[in-house]
């Protein structure tokens, strides 16, 4: 795999890992299956994970991005 020069590509992907976290996070209060509602509540470890990913490869990417220039 190549290492791309530009790290346009971050700030997509942690933009899509907070979404991802939050959807996590927030599915259990609009799930109507008391099963998804239980198996999404027990995965809120992955929810936050994702959010706190997501918000270190934006990070990551405005910085890189700044050195940059």
């Amino acid at each position: 795999m190549a290492i791309m020069k530009d790290n346009a590509h971050l700030l997509p992907r942690g933009i899509a890992c907070i979404v991802i976290g939050l959807a996590i996070l927030l599915a259990p209060g609009f799930l109507q299956s008391q099963a998804y509602r239980e198996m999404f509540a027990g995965a809120y470890v992955v929810g936050w994970f994702a959010i706190v990913l997501g918000v270190a490869l934006i990070v990551v990417g405005l910085v890189k991005r700044g050195k940059g220039r």
